[in-house]
């Protein structure tokens, strides 16, 4: 056994692809088909844009059930079908003339990237990993970004030179076509019946079965949690993190309006892209050295850090980079921090419920945080009132931290946490 790669690490690999795929290709290269199609079809920018709205109020109404489902069915038919109606979104806008077209699509759209993007991760991590799911939290973080930084500018070039129309059906049927195989390989729910053991535990050891149950079976339900303070704690952290994290869809634009030149801004992009993959691993090791409670800290420290540089010291282009990067020790939490906070406060024993269902934090800042932005700076000329908005919601994310730690204790104390 000791030569040999152990199944998490394969089931790390299914997952870093299919979420390199979903989102860092196809979500990510959202964004890049807006001016072709706005201008092709003549509608409005506003209008179009808006099925963004659409696919996060969908992903709202959907993520309580995606957990229920995920726990319930066999992961690889949910994902297989996850994937088809995302990529398939994909394809059908393909064909569309009439914006209705997008705000139609967006529905199986944003179910699809409900289980690829946001639930199957920390759902599996959580069960293959005893040890090191701090770590492999990162890593499949770190490779969304990878994916992202590789895969726009190809699908650039594709919409360039080759129209919009054929972009999005290329994408999508080549998204089916590399994911549902890798899905059929790699994914995988854990079964001891089989032989699976997280890994951390040894497969001949001969209270492997008793360590599983105890992982499986340790912590709270979801009918304990969602009565919690701690639960609502983490939703209120989860939905200031995106809110934060959601401002990197405004830097470019703050730093043209900083004086800096188009160029220099898709420059900046790029290392903030570098910062997100280097980010994710650092944040996943120091969750594994140290725990959730000290990483998530640390994280919002490094925020508090980068906006501060980047409200009162942002005429040095090496200053922005360094900014840039500590930024995104903060936006790569949504992928790390919180799944690693959700199993630290619930334990296992119905993981993928509590989280599904905390997620509803990252689907209502989705909808509310990206126009807030964009209207702060419409009506004040400026970013700054945004950026201090950040530095309040990073404070009361430390003190959320330390409160929902405290919640988890009083569940402790009462027994409920077992």
């Amino acid at each position: 056994m000791s030569g040999k790669i152990h199944n998490a690490w394969w089931v790390l690999i299914g997952l870093c692809m299919i979420l390199g795929i979903g989102k860092g290709t196809l979500n990510n290269s959202a964004g890049l088909f807006l001016p072709s199609i706005s201008n092709e079809l003549g509608i409005g920018m506003g209008d179009l844009s808006l099925y963004f709205s659409v696919s996060a109020i969908i992903t709202m109404l959907y993520l309580p059930f995606g957990g229920k489902l995920i726990a319930k069915y066999n992961i690889r038919l949910i994902l297989i079908i996850s994937i088809i109606c995302e990529a398939g979104a994909y394809i059908a806008f393909s064909f569309m003339n009439s914006v209705w077209g997008w705000y139609l699509f967006a529905v199986p759209l944003a179910f699809g990237g409900i289980f690829i993007t946001v639930i199957a991760g920390p759902v599996l991590i959580s069960q293959w990993f005893k040890k090191r799911n701090g770590l492999a939290l990162g890593i499949l973080t770190a490779t969304g970004g990878l994916f992202g930084s590789i895969s726009q500018p190809i699908v650039g070039n594709i919409i360039a030179n080759q129209g919009w129309r054929f972009a999005y059906l290329a994408i999508g049927i080549t998204a089916i076509v590399i994911a549902v195989p890798v899905i059929l390989l790699f994914i995988k729910k854990m079964n001891p019946n089989k032989g699976h053991y997280p890994y951390g535990i040894t497969e001949g050891d001969k209270e492997s079965q008793k360590a599983f149950d105890n992982i499986q079976n340790k912590g709270v339900s979801f009918v304990v949690a969602k009565k919690s303070s701690a639960f609502y704690i983490l939703m209120l952290f989860l939905f200031f993190l995106t809110s934060i994290s959601s401002f990197t869809m405004h830097i470019p634009t703050y730093l043209v309006d900083s004086g800096f030149e188009q160029t220099f801004a898709a420059k900046a992009m790029g290392i903030y892209m570098l910062g997100v993959v280097f980010g994710a691993l650092v944040i996943g090791i120091l969750n594994d050295k140290l725990g959730s409670k000290k990483a998530t800290i640390l994280s919002m420290i490094c925020g508090l850090i980068s906006v501060s540089l980047l409200l009162y010291a942002n005429s040095s282009s090496g200053v922005i980079f360094i900014a840039l990067i500590l930024f995104a020790f903060v936006t790569s939490g949504i992928g790390t921090l919180v799944p690693s906070l959700a199993l630290s406060l619930f334990g296992n024993k119905e993981y993928s419920q509590i989280y599904s269902t905390a997620s509803l934090g990252l689907a209502i800042a989705a909808i509310v945080a990206l126009p807030a932005y964009g209207y702060i700076f419409q009506f004040t000329g400026s970013y700054s009132g945004g950026l201090y908005a950040i530095l309040v919601m990073l404070v009361i994310n430390i003190v959320a931290v330390i409160f929902a730690y405290r919640g988890k204790t009083k569940l402790e104390k009462s027994g409920l946490w077992k």
